[in-house]
């Protein structure tokens, strides 16, 4: 289909950008990527008046690693995020979900703060987000905030961000060197949306899991930590059998919605195999 009729603008300022954000009264769209906000436009699910073309802002494409975590630039592509090799290390579990990221020619494009802002229920940054406790740091007429990504993410394309604001950047905490992280999804295709995906993450105390951070994608209208099967991780030996057991009770924390490509009660199933091959690739590590 053909994109509906709209003005374009390519804001040199971030204050200019948020000014013709701000000018609009929420019929203006940011535009990052475009990897998701352009098909959305060409099936007229959204039909903005303004595109403000992001491309030119200042500051926006680092990539900042240091001993507080990593801090990503809204325009930090994915394949930005895969040709970084401080990330190997300063977050192995976020380079990992982005390998998974749709295919080669979306992750030459596509944005963290595009997907973020999306909100796509079965994105793999926004897993990131909560699973890793991220922070993210918006600006609009009102000045600049931080929300916390527990708040960010309100629902199925639906976010805490005001029309005239804007992502600026992503803070992911510091990464403990000796801690233990898997990432699981699963898709009727490569590069597909998951039906369901898991990312997790525990430190070791005294030689049991401590600090359990467990994430699920594409089971509910919005990316959601799990806090019975942390803590049916946290204080635990982690052995085979504590990996059946914590993914048992992941399948029975979430709440699937069920729609044309799988059943409710699969993705219920699948979000406890994702999580048990999660947790027995962190102990492999």
């Amino acid at each position: 289909m053909k994109l509906p009729a709209f003005e374009y603008a390519c804001p040199a300022t971030i204050n200019e950008a948020v000014a013709l954000l701000a000018g609009h009264a929420g019929d203006a769209k940011p535009l990052a990527g475009g990897q998701s906000l352009v098909p959305m436009m060409a099936f007229r699910i959204v039909q903005p008046s303004l595109l403000v073309d992001l491309r030119r802002l200042p500051g926006l494409k680092e990539t900042k690693v240091g001993p507080n975590g990593v801090c990503l630039g809204a325009l930090v592509r994915w394949r930005d995020i895969l040709d970084d090799k401080r990330l190997a290390t300063a977050n192995p579990l976020l380079r990992e979900a982005v390998s998974h990221v749709a295919h080669y020619q979306i992750r030459n494009r596509g944005t963290v703060g595009g997907s973020c802002a999306h909100a796509d229920p079965a994105s793999e940054m926004p897993g990131i987000a909560q699973a890793c406790e991220a922070t993210f740091t918006v600006i609009g007429k009102g000045g600049s905030r931080t929300i916390k990504a527990t708040d960010f993410f309100k629902g199925a394309l639906t976010t805490a961000l005001k029309p005239d604001e804007i992502i600026i950047e992503i803070q992911l905490p510091a990464w403990p060197p000796a801690r233990r992280w898997g990432f699981q999804e699963f898709a009727r295709r490569r590069g597909d949306f998951a039906m369901a995906g898991v990312a997790l993450y525990y430190d070791l105390n005294g030689g049991k899991a401590a600090n359990a951070h467990i994430a699920v994608i594409g089971v509910g209208d919005h990316q959601r930590r799990l806090p019975k099967a942390e803590a049916a991780l946290n204080g635990q030996t982690v052995n085979e059998a504590l990996t059946i057991k914590v993914g048992e009770t992941a399948a029975a924390e979430v709440e699937p919605q069920e729609d044309i490509h799988a059943s409710a009660a699969y993705r219920r199933a699948l979000t406890g195999t994702l999580t048990e091959r999660a947790l027995k690739a962190a102990m492999a590590r």
